[in-house]
């Protein structure tokens, strides 16, 4: 028999029945029953779960010694383990097993105390920081007439007071009574002082003040039109509502400025890079129209009309030109629109009257078509645009059908 093996069969056995028995030193106890194997195999198998017992027991240690586990949750650990040994199916020195956890449990037991008399004295720090806190909200409420440096160590001190931990809460709470009760009290005198200083400077500087926050507001506004005049009215307002001490009024006076340049210049740019582009539209449009000057309506109506159709298609994707000169354009290229229609009208009133009239119907359909289209464009109603657009070429398909058929 193997060293391993004997020293498995000082703490267990299994007879010939294959009753499983494991020795303690209060005597032997039946953990089981084995069938699956020889007896070695099944010592060995017991002899495995005492193993995992152990690593289990393991853990806790390594956990205990590592100090930053919970001490009573690992006391609760360590008594689940002890009361598992009651009954365990495992072959082992469980009186050893059980002699390790008792000094853990005792471990354990110290480390919460020490536990708790380090939270015991983190609370006590806490409160004396916050009593010491709070007392200094309240000489600064008493006593302070550096309001700008008080008003901002109140603020320190009620960030600070986030910062610390442990106290129990009615303590806390009561501390935090007296520190919200410094402050206001604090705010209050601090009210009182500024309320006797000259009340017409004060009501000035929020005016301006009032100024700043609408003109800081509109500075990034692209409304150009309704946001300039309105900056031009704040300027006046500006004037009439007075001024502070001068250290004071040149600082809301550039802040006030600020503001209104940052508006008009970029509103500059813009319009800088809006009539570039609309000079360059022009030059487009002036070319464009030339072209539809020059179609020769009379030897072709018709093709007139298609060469027509295509300079319109390029007119609207060109875009804007200088609002000036927009109004001359427009009536020279109604002028060709015109020009070409009235050709059409002579060309289809020289129909033979034996022609189809359902035929003339249909292309006079296809010119009312083409003219609502053009009315469409003009305004520039994208949803009219479409729907005429789909109108016309379902009326020229008919149309084209209906010269076929002919």
């Amino acid at each position: 028999m193997s060293g391993e093996n004997q020293e498995v069969t000082r703490f267990g056995r299994i007879d010939s029945d294959g009753t499983v028995f494991v020795k303690t030193a209060a005597g032997e106890r039946v953990i089981g029953s084995w069938q699956a194997g020889s007896p070695e195999e099944g010592l060995a198998h017991f002899a495995r779960r005492f193993d995992d017992l152990v690593t289990e027991v393991d853990l806790v240690a390594a956990r205990l010694n590592a100090g930053n586990a919970d001490p009573q949750h690992t006391a609760a650990t360590i008594k689940k383990l002890q009361a598992s040994l009651t009954d365990a199916h495992a072959i082992g020195d469980l009186d050893g097993l059980a002699a390790r956890l008792e000094e853990l449990a005792e471990r354990a037991a110290v480390k919460a105390d020490e536990a708790k008399e380090a939270k015991s004295a983190a609370r006590a720090d806490a409160v004396a920081r916050k009593e010491a806190l709070a007392a200094e909200a309240e000489t600064l409420a008493e006593n302070s007439t550096q309001w700008k440096a008080a008003g901002d160590r109140l603020k320190a001190i009620a960030d600070e007071w986030k910062t610390v931990h442990g106290a129990d809460r009615k303590t806390d709470q009561a501390l935090w009574r007296r520190f919200a009760a410094a402050r206001d009290a604090f705010t209050r005198r601090r009210g009182a002082h500024f309320a006797s200083l000259d009340s017409e400077r004060k009501v000035i500087a929020v005016r301006k003040e009032e100024l700043i926050a609408e003109a800081e507001k509109l500075a990034g506004s692209t409304d150009w039109a309704e946001t300039a005049d309105r900056l031009k009215r704040l300027m006046s307002e500006w004037k009439d509502a007075g001024r502070v001490a001068p250290d004071a009024e040149q600082k809301l006076w550039k802040r006030f400025r600020a503001a209104q340049d940052r508006f008009f210049s970029a509103r500059s740019e813009v319009f800088s890079a809006r009539d570039a582009e609309q000079k360059e539209n022009l030059t487009k449009k002036r070319e464009l129209l030339a072209t539809a000057e020059a179609i020769d309506v009379d030897a072709d109506p018709r093709a007139a009309q298609q060469a027509y159709r295509e300079i319109q298609a390029q007119w609207e994707e060109i875009g804007h030109v200088p609002r000036d000169a927009a109004g001359g354009l427009m009536r020279r290229l109604r002028a060709v629109d015109d020009k070409i229609r009235a050709a059409l009208d002579v060309a289809w009133r020289r129909t033979p009257i034996a022609e189809n009239p359902l035929l003339m119907q249909m292309r006079e359909q296809v010119a009312e078509a083409e003219e609502r289209l053009e009315r469409a464009k003009n305004d520039g109603d994208a949803k009219r645009i479409r729907k005429a657009e789909d109108a016309l070429n379902s009326k020229r398909q008919v149309l084209q059908l209906a010269e076929k058929a002919q």
